[in-house]
């Protein structure tokens, strides 16, 4: 296995309507390694309502939700602004559309690929849109059946769009009972596609092992403090930490694509084994034509002698010189001829 995992750091509206802390968000993200920068762009009278209600009512200066994503909107120009730091960092461009008029904005700047959010999965005329653009998509299932997965899959794939599949589970933060790492196998076999994991945990350790388990792309939410605010701050990754999970991601990646070969490392560490292992040692002084029995032997490092392991054949065998206590015995040492019973 030789592959490298798609790392995506999710901002979705941790910017908290600053197009200021937005662009700092992606000069941290690049810092910190990941491969691309993920946005959310909304355009409130395009995708809700006055009536939305709150998932959690977390603002202190938003009314209602519907002017909440108001404040959560960008100009084109500002999010071609956006694009354009991203792509001088290095870093892919992404931004998941909540309506048709948000995926042309997104498509006007020159995205790449398409992050559908769970919550957009049954949009249908979303889907045929990105669909006809050919572009690669990622598909987030997090509040998704069997059923609505399979009707989704099944016509993106009359596209021939180039398909990721997230396994996610939308709680937020996720506890480890909920996040589905078994589920990657099973969306691997059931679509036969590639398939990743949209983590909303708040820590690295999900991600680790889902790349451990050959993931092709992993998203998770950062922010750039513990003490930010926002809804999705306690799901979400510090910049430190999301650079600890890059190299953890990368260290996992290289574990799997270099299968160890235990005769090899064998061979490769015998003279680490050396200084590790035992020899035989005299465990007194013993007298030259002595008949050798366990009492007169003993194990001590380095294992430049002759093996500890070997004492019973040694037994019953005459000692050809002196030894002194704590003296290695040689093979040339012994009389390999003579050898008599001896009672351990």
């Amino acid at each position: 296995m030789n592959k490298r995992c798609l790392i995506i750091a999710e901002v979705a509206q941790a910017h908290d309507g600053s197009l200021g802390t937005a662009h700092a968000f992606i000069d941290a993200a690049a810092a910190a390694g990941v491969d691309a920068i993920k946005f959310q762009t909304h355009i409130a009278a395009a995708e809700s309502s006055p009536s939305e209600p709150w998932r959690v009512k977390f603002s202190y200066q938003d009314e209602t939700r519907y002017d909440y994503w108001k404040r959560m909107e960008f100009s084109e120009a500002q999010w071609a602004g956006l694009k354009e730091h991203a792509d001088s960092k290095n870093l892919q461009f992404l931004s998941s559309p909540f309506s048709i008029e948000a995926a042309r904005l997104l498509q006007r700047l020159g995205i790449e690929a398409w992050k559908i959010a769970s919550g957009e999965i049954g949009n249908g005329k979303l889907i045929e849109f990105v669909c006809e653009t050919g572009l690669p998509i990622l598909l987030s299932t997090g509040m998704s059946s069997y059923q609505e997965m399979d009707s989704a899959v099944d016509y993106i794939r009359q596209s021939a769009n180039d398909l990721t599949i997230f396994q996610c589970t939308t709680v937020y933060p996720c506890p480890a009972e909920k996040v589905g790492l078994n589920m990657i196998p099973v969306l691997r076999e059931r679509y036969g596609c590639k398939v990743g994991l949209s983590d909303h945990s708040g820590t690295i350790y999900p991600g680790l092992a889902a790349v451990a388990l050959g993931i092709d792309a992993l998203e998770v939410h950062v922010t750039l403090s513990r003490e930010m605010f926002g809804p999705d701050v306690s799901s979400s990754l510090t910049t430190g930490e999301l650079r600890d999970l890059v190299e953890g991601v990368r260290f996992v990646e290289r574990m799997n694509a270099n299968p160890v070969n235990k005769n090899h490392t064998a061979a490769e560490l015998a003279p680490t084994r050396l200084l590790f292992s035992k020899s035989l040692v005299a465990a007194r002084d013993i007298p030259s034509g002595t008949i050798l029995q366990e009492s007169d032997l003993a194990s001590r490092k380095p294992g430049t002698g002759i093996p500890a392991s070997r004492m019973p054949q040694l037994l019953g065998r005459m000692l050809r010189r002196s030894l002194a206590s704590g003296e290695l015995l040689r093979e040339v040492d012994v009389d390999e001829t003579h050898a008599v019973e001896v009672s351990s």
